[in-house]
């Protein structure tokens, strides 16, 4: 398949104090405020600064308390509340955050991310998950987390519930006719009266049609339930691979499948995670990812395993293979996993210390020319239409991807040297859609508002 853009997509993926399992235990860590804005904000300034496309903040529901080593990891502001403070101190950086389908109701998402929209003027993004964690399930009064299917059938709805409250108001509903006191043009602010397996909802939203008109969707995930789930309603898809075969494979599948649903090739952005070590040399770079590595206690490692394959594995052997793992109704991630082990024959020891260090996406150690190679290659091959970076240690990684790496795509004619736009989907070159209730395609609508 032939690349559809010039220039690649780049966001930066915010993960605690860094995308390396051990980045709390870094000599240059900060530990005194796990919280901070001041953290959050630097991080901003760095990627508005290298002109970067959004800031994708990861979220979880659960902390496992029995993995002490590693479980400062899953310590997370809730995401949101951090995006709304960050629209005020950025005027271009998209702002996207991760809440669950399986844990919320469509309106207070719809709601918080429409308002997160007004407030950035147009650069808001929901990362939508479905949940894969048992200790989540339990944190919101469920006895365990519902089936993999389920799950995607609920955030199906939820997603659809969630673009008929987005495009409730028109966007030309607003009148604010002072003269003769009529506020919204009421023929223009639709009822959804949605009633599904999962959700009522009444609608419309309290809020008039933000600047994007929807918020920009990401999907993450591989599994095909997650894969047609991206291609039927995602603006973006963040990825997990390590093989350049692989990711061109799934780009192509993905991209096939956007007809079927009334979608272009260049309506959803595939953007694959990227952990990068960078040095002025080659040697330089590898004895930066060797101090990471020093830092990462076996133990942790085979428990942040357990830990995405949903099993509990301190009962076996750290220098035997992995045994055999239940994946009905597992995660596509813990399937990678399985099929890695299979095809590398790693033992517990080493693929514990192999997911800790970028969880299965793609790792590069290098000179900013070589980890701008590595780049060009994936963009160039269709294997993607840009990248998530994963900094190893935060803040400092940012800053030097925008300083080190950013000027050398630049250069290439790889990446913009300003933005062209203001909002978040002018960045990403995507469409803004139109209200299904101008289009006259809603699938609830049943009449107009009227009182």
């Amino acid at each position: 398949m032939k690349q559809q853009n010039e220039q690649m997509n780049l966001g930066a993926f915010v993960f605690t104090f860094g995308h390396h399992f051990a980045a709390w235990r870094h000599p240059d860590t900060a530990t005194d405020e796990i919280i901070s804005l001041d953290f959050y904000r630097e991080l901003a300034a760095s990627a508005e600064r290298g002109k970067l496309d959004m800031l994708f903040f990861a979220d979880t529901g659960s902390i496992p308390l029995n993995d002490a080593e590693s479980s400062a990891r899953f310590v997370y502001p809730e995401a949101t509340a951090v995006l709304g403070a960050l629209a005020a101190m950025t005027s271009k950086i998209g702002l996207a955050a991760t809440v669950s389908t399986t844990f919320n109701d469509p309106y207070n998402v719809a709601r918080r991310f429409s308002t997160l929209d007004h407030l950035s003027r147009g650069r808001a993004a929901w990362n939508v998950v479905t949940s894969t964690k048992e200790g989540d399930a339990l944190n919101y009064s469920m006895e365990k987390l519902p089936e993999h299917g389920s799950r995607y059938e609920r955030a199906r709805e939820f997603l659809d519930v969630a673009n008929a409250l987005w495009d409730s108001w028109e966007d030309d509903a607003l009148l604010w006719d002072k003269q003769g006191g009529v506020f919204a043009d009421k023929q223009k602010v639709h009822l959804l009266e949605h009633s599904g397996p999962s959700f009522s909802v009444l609608g419309p939203l309290n809020i008039p049609r933000s600047p994007q008109g929807r918020p920009v969707i990401i999907q993450a995930g591989t599994s095909p339930a997650g894969s047609r789930f991206a291609a039927s309603g995602a603006d973006v898809i963040f990825t997990a691979c390590e093989n350049k075969e692989e990711a061109i494979s799934f780009y192509k599948h993905v991209k096939g499948m956007l007809p079927e649903f009334g979608r272009d090739a260049g309506d959803v952005k595939i953007m694959p995670g990227l952990m990068f070590f960078v040095g002025a040399t080659e040697a330089e770079a590898k004895a930066k990812e060797e101090q990471f590595y020093e830092l990462i206690l076996p133990a942790a490692g085979v428990t942040y395993l357990s830990r995405m394959l949903n099993t509990d594995l301190s009962g076996c052997s750290l220098d035997e293979e992995l045994p055999e793992i239940e994946l009905e109704g597992n995660t596509s991630r813990a399937k990678l996993i399985v099929d890695t082990a299979r095809k590398t024959k790693q033992t517990v020891r080493e693929l514990g210390m192999h997911y800790a260090v970028a969880r299965g996406h793609m790792k590069v150690t290098g000179t900013p020319e070589q980890i701008a190679d590595l780049m060009e290659d994936w963009f160039r091959s269709a294997a993607c239409d840009g990248f998530n970076i994963m900094p190893p240690l935060l803040p400092g990684g940012m800053a030097e991807f925008v300083d080190q790496v950013v000027p050398v795509l630049q250069r290439r004619g790889l990446f913009r040297e300003e933005y062209a736009g203001s909002t978040l989907r002018e960045h990403l070159g995507l469409k803004r859609p139109a209200s299904q209730f101008a289009a006259g395609s809603h699938p609830f609508s049943k009449e107009e508002v009227t009182r």
